[in-house]
């Protein structure tokens, strides 16, 4: 008979970074807190939002960002740190890595959920600035590249094996109108996640990406919840956006020893609105 593995404190131990974990309505701040009740240790980081731009349920709550976060890691009885980083840059990358490490030790997890804000890439290709294009590429192309490649590097010197999970979209199985930008950025993350999971297979590192539809959070406040919501949410078969918490779920199974087994997949969260690749 094979061994049961008990889901309660799985992570006990272990050490995850979640990027982008500064809003109250996000994948990010979800994540960690499904991480940090499965045991882990959770640093979460950010930009540094500024509190005049926080959506007006997080002034009433009196949000303050990665701290909230960090706060509702906690209190499930483990450590969390919160780091304001620029996953746009290298040197801030591995300054995020080195820093971890030198905290808690280790980096067993890490989720690269950072992205550019909802917005002003949504239009179409001849109205589309360069310098709004390049902004998201380089924080989701990039970002995904410089965080995975230094979690990889200290993954492999620890020679315990690990877990890459990137946030990427159905956007990233299939283009749509004026989305040009985030289609380009998530169709290059699912590309790279296969590679990247090829090349460390063999050392118990596994990278998956993890696909979301339409969520409600707050990244999506800008689309308003009127006849375009209604319109995206008549698509769905489901007839429902998903909510961060489901998002965060999936994370956790696949940063869990249960998922030992499956690398380089990207795994759709959408409703069923796509269900190829």
């Amino acid at each position: 008979m094979e061994p049961q593995i008990r889901v309660d404190r799985e992570l006990k131990g272990k050490v995850a970074i979640v990027t982008g974990a500064g809003r109250m309505r996000g994948i990010g701040r979800a994540t960690a807190n499904v991480l940090a009740r499965m045991g882990a240790n959770v640093v979460v980081t950010g930009t540094g939002r500024d509190p005049d731009t926080f959506p007006l349920d997080e002034k009433d709550a009196r949000w303050r960002d990665i701290e909230s976060t960090a706060e509702q890691v906690e209190s499930y009885g483990v450590k969390s740190m919160s780091l304001i980083s620029n996953i746009a840059d290298e040197d801030d990358v591995q300054k995020m890595i080195d820093v971890t490490v030198r905290q808690f030790g280790r980096l067993d997890v890490i989720v690269n959920n950072a992205a550019a804000p909802y917005g002003s890439d949504r239009v179409s290709v001849l109205d589309l600035p360069t310098e709004v294009f390049t902004k998201v590429i380089n924080v989701k192309v990039m970002g995904t590249f410089y965080a995975c490649r230094a979690a990889v590097r200290q993954m492999t010197q620890q020679g315990e094996g690990g877990r890459v999970i990137n946030l990427s979209s159905t956007m990233g199985k299939s283009g749509r109108p004026n989305t040009s930008a985030y289609n380009a950025a998530n169709f290059a993350v699912d590309g790279f996640t296969q590679s990247l999971a090829k090349e460390v297979a063999d050392q118990g590192i596994t990278v998956n990406s993890v696909c979301p539809g339409l969520i409600e959070t707050s990244r999506m406040d800008p689309m308003g919840r009127n006849d375009r919501w209604s319109a995206r949410l008549s698509e769905i078969p489901m007839k429902r956006a998903g909510t961060d918490e489901e998002v965060g779920e999936l994370i956790g199974f696949l940063s869990s020893p249960r998922a030992a087994y499956i690398t380089g997949q990207s795994l759709n969260v959408n409703g069923g609105v796509i269900t190829e690749r």
